[in-house]
């Protein structure tokens, strides 16, 4: 009997230990874990908004106009028996609040706020706060109110009547509501919001959808007295003596960076999300205040879309007075079209979605979900931030310095929309900046690109595939998108 191997196996088994082993590639999963919590067989809770109690209970509030109260929230595993009615019969409640035991709700009407005070778990005593503004029973007149703020106020983003128009007052505008109740107008110019939520310095940001007067979904900072795009509700500063006068109305057609230099009162969109590309029905917005327990952004904010079933991530920057920054792909797989986000201070992000009048990636018609991070970086493009000759990227991982220096590794692309009375915009005055150097700092962390063609009002994409690290692997996501509202003076 001989002993002799075929030669064909002596050649395969050289050639594997030859082969070096291909690290797999990173998947969102390895670094951000989704748990989504069972829910009562018997109840729809299209999950809107979130509040931690001061017992350490999640309130969620339901687009059908319940509120619930889930036990144990961080649980590994959370089952139907942890979600328990606290009250029904509101009338869509979109977003809760926290303060002195109340919970409030922001409502279409209202804004009410309700307690248990007899500790059966449900609640038996509810208060109007504040009322406002007008509801003519239009479907799409949908109200989203922030967290309050260190004095007790809070603000409100109330939606148009439908796409187009302001019935009723203050219809299309932001309304302050003070400590106690009163509701004053803030600002104007909103379409259809779909959250609201502030950054680590207190400013405060809302999601603004496609449609009229938005050529693709924007996140917007609210100041008062100013102006944030729609001008549908015009008629109403007629009951806002202290706005001061209407602005001009801007012109159909033209584009946001030139209208808002002919009117003082129009701030532009902080982020333009591209369309489609990047999310098509921005919703809830979270700021990471964990301070790393979320991973590597701290003090970022984190976007919904209810219509790609996703978390976008957000970095912003103030430049001569404008808010900009870029957004970035983050999560995406969740079980419904996400709508309510809310950072725990224990590092967790609660997301609640439904699909009910719009379609979504996720099937589920409606959901409550965790992210949670795994504790693992992964390798991004952390921030990207503008500089007097182009940009300067800093990533959550040591650079490979021969991709990271190598000019063919980055592709930019610019864009804008039409700013018009029509239902949203394509991509237009499409132009190709030159990345002309590209420089990789000492610690290996950051790249500056100097760019030729920097555009006003344009989104800047970028392509980064050819980067790797210094374990040789790509960036998870390797696109970002910078809205340019403000060029950066030479230093």
């Amino acid at each position: 009997m001989s002993l002799r191997k075929p030669i064909w196996s002596v050649i395969s088994l050289a050639f594997l230990l030859a082969v070096p082993t291909l690290a797999a590639e990173p998947k969102e999963e390895d670094y951000y874990r989704i748990t989504r919590f069972e829910l009562p067989p018997d109840e729809v809770i299209e999950a809107c908004g979130f509040q931690r109690m001061p017992d350490d209970k999640l309130a969620v509030c339901s687009r059908r106009g319940d509120i619930f109260m889930i036990t144990d929230p961080l649980a590994e595993t959370v089952t139907a028996d942890q979600v328990k009615v606290f009250a029904r019969g509101l009338h869509e409640p979109l977003s809760l609040a926290e303060r002195d035991g109340w919970l409030y709700a922001t409502q279409r009407p209202e804004v009410t706020r309700m307690r248990d005070t007899d500790g059966d778990g449900l609640a038996d005593v509810f208060e109007t706060h504040a009322d406002g503004w007008g509801v003519s029973g239009d479907y799409h007149e949908y109200a989203f109110g922030s967290k309050f703020d260190s004095n007790g106020d809070m603000v409100l983003t109330l939606c148009l009547t439908g796409s187009f128009s302001s019935e009723v007052p203050f219809r299309g505008w932001a309304m302050k509501v003070t400590s106690d109740g009163q509701t004053l107008p803030m600002c104007s110019g909103v379409r259809s919001p779909g959250g609201i939520g502030s950054d680590l310095h207190g400013n405060l940001f809302y999601t603004d959808n496609q449609g009229p007067w938005n050529g693709t979904c924007g996140l917007k900072i609210l100041q008062q007295g100013k102006f944030v795009g729609h001008p549908g509700g015009f008629q109403w500063y007629d009951l806002a003596p202290t706005m001061g006068p209407r602005p001009p109305e801007p012109e159909s057609g033209s584009r946001m960076h030139i209208e808002a230099a002919k009117i003082p009162e129009l701030v532009p969109p902080a982020i333009l999300f591209p369309y489609d590309k990047l999310g098509k029905s921005a919703s809830g917005i979270a700021c990471d205040t964990t301070s790393g327990k979320f991973g590597p952004f701290a003090g970022q904010l984190f976007v919904g879309d209810q219509t790609q079933s996703r978390i976008m991530r957000v970095y912003l920057e103030e430049v001569d007075g404008l808010w900009q920054g870029a957004c970035f792909p983050f999560c995406s797989g969740f079980g419904s079209g996400n709508v309510g986000v809310e950072m725990d201070a224990s590092g967790a992000l609660f997301v609640g979605g439904t699909n009910r009048g719009w379609g979504s990636v996720g099937r589920l018609p409606f959901a409550v979900e965790r992210l949670d991070w795994t504790g693992k970086v992964p390798f991004e493009i952390k921030e990207m931030r503008l500089t007097p000759e182009g940009f300067e990227l800093e990533f959550t991982k040591e650079l490979d310095p021969t991709t990271a220096s190598d000019l063919g590794a980055y592709q930019m692309s610019t864009y804008t929309y039409e700013y018009r009375s029509q239902y949203g915009s394509p991509e237009v005055d499409a132009t190709e900046p030159k990345i002309t150097l590209v420089s990789v700092s000492e610690d290996r962390m950051r790249v500056k690109l100097a760019v030729d063609g920097l555009q006003l009002g344009h989104v800047h994409e970028l392509h980064a595939e050819g980067v790797r690290n210094v374990d040789g692997v790509g960036l998870l996501h390797n696109v970002a998108y910078y809205t340019l509202n403000r060029l950066r003076k030479t230093q």
